[in-house]
This record gives C-alpha cells, structure tokens and sequence, in this order.
C-alpha cells in the first residue's frame, strides 16, 4: 500500500501497486466502490498481466482518508488521483475507470493530459444531473445530515450484498458529496471534455443498460463505444473477459464484443 498527501493537512489518498511494465494501468472505481475489488481480478488475467497496476481509492472510499472538510467534487477528486500519480512517478497512462471513477477519470484526462495516455471508461457518468433511477440521484436527494444520520442505513440495506461491502467501507458524508459532485457534473460536462480529448477513448457500455445516450456523436468524435453482451452495470463482473479484451485494445472500433465466461 502506497499513500500521498491530497490536501494542506495531509489527509491521505491510498492506493496498492502491482509491479510490471510501463506504462501503467492505473484503475478508478465507482460511488461508494473500491478499486481492488472491482478490478484485480482484471488485471491480474492472462490477457493483460505484467503491467505496472496501481489501484487507487479515492478520498472518502476505501483505504484513503476522509476528511470532513473536503468537497468531494469531481474536480476535487480529479486532483487527488493526479497527487498519487505524480507522487508514484505515474506519466501516460493508461486509465480503466467505472462509472463515477470515469467521470473523474475524463476530467483528470483534461486537466493533466500529461499523466493519461488511453481511456478505458466502464459505463462512465458522461452528463450532469443523471436520471432519477440513477444511485447518485437518490443519494443526492436528500440533505447532507439527512443521509448521515438517516438514509446510508437505509441505502446499505437496499443496494445488496457486493455493493453493500466496499460502500459501508466508504464515510457517509463523502458518500453524499461525491453524489452531489457526481449530480453536478464538471465544467465543461463530462462528455464534452470526452469528446475533445485526443487520445484513445474506448467506452463499455453494457447490453442490459440499454443504447448509450449520444453514441454517434461521441463515435463521430473518435471514441470506441462498445456493447457488451450479457453485461450490467458492472461490466467487469458480467463479462470480464469482454472487459479484459476492451482494456487489451482487441475488437474492432464500434464493435460488439462477444466473448464471455461461462459459468
């Protein structure tokens, strides 16, 4: 476990670190997730082992410390990861991020397009203000205290089993804000900076999710939207061998991606 200091009063920003080579791959993870987790079983298959992983927590979830101060906006997030990065000696690389993690994933890509060279971006918040179904949404509709003292019981009770695990893990309060940062959105909007960045942008959206709201645009803007059949939410537990061939670069662009583990 590796840490660097995010904040003037050396609130600390965690990560674990698999060894190998350069470029990094370098793993974000979801609202109220972790990114071992949810992505070490990815790295560690045979299709992409042997790269340098680091699989960074953000502020408020998992092992990284959770201030009370902190806003825990996307932007604010943003730089906390570009902290470890820079103090794990981290340029051009490659990032594999879920839902909120990609948001934060595709502002840090605009901010510090030094330290990201590729996007893996596992059905990524792309817009402000997410639909009512959305988690986000209905964590951020309640008051900050509200929540704390009422409703993370009540969302920990109703989410299930795996998300339940990393999310009692995750402070209350910066659960909230990162729901509210999330609900905002960044300026410019998430799928604005992702459509202008000049890298390699590939996008999992998962079967049962239904069609990407805007694909043609963002394909028309050079990023590789991809289906992944029999696959949710979490594109990484549904279909990890889809998900694997997606960060190995297999597949052709726009192409639907049709391996999957049995069992």
């Amino acid at each position: 476990m590796k840490q660097a200091a995010f904040d003037n009063v050396g609130s600390m920003i965690r990560w674990t670190e698999a060894p190998g080579i350069e470029p990094a791959r370098v793993y974000l993870h979801g609202l109220g997730s972790m990114s071992a987790v949810y992505h070490a079983h990815i790295a560690s298959h045979p299709g992409l082992a042997g790269r340098r992983s680091l699989f960074v927590d953000l502020p408020g979830h998992g092992i990284s410390d959770r201030p009370e101060h902190f806003g825990y906006t996307l932007d604010e997030h943003a730089e906390a990861v570009a902290v470890a990065l820079d103090q794990a000696e981290v340029t051009g690389a490659e990032l594999v991020a879920h839902s909120m993690g990609g948001a934060v994933a595709i502002v840090l890509a605009h901010r510090r397009p030094d330290l990201v060279a590729r996007l893996v971006l596992a059905e990524a918040n792309l817009d402000a203000f997410p639909p009512p179904t959305a988690a986000s949404s209905g964590i951020a509709a309640h008051g900050e205290d509200e929540f704390v003292q009422e409703q993370y019981a009540r969302v920990l009770a109703a989410v299930g089993p795996l998300w339940a695990a990393t999310m009692r893990l995750a402070d209350p309060r910066a659960l909230h804000r990162s729901a509210v940062g999330l609900r905002r959105g960044s300026d410019p909007v998430m799928r604005t900076m992702l459509g202008g960045l000049a890298i390699e942008r590939v996008y999992l959206q998962g079967e049962h999710s239904g069609d990407l709201p805007g694909r043609e645009d963002l394909e028309a803007a050079g990023v590789r939207v991809v289906t992944v059949p029999g696959a949710g939410h979490n594109v990484m537990f549904d279909n990890p061998d889809a998900f694997v061939a997606a960060v190995a670069g297999l597949g052709r662009p726009g192409s639907v991606v049709a391996s999957r583990r049995s069992g």
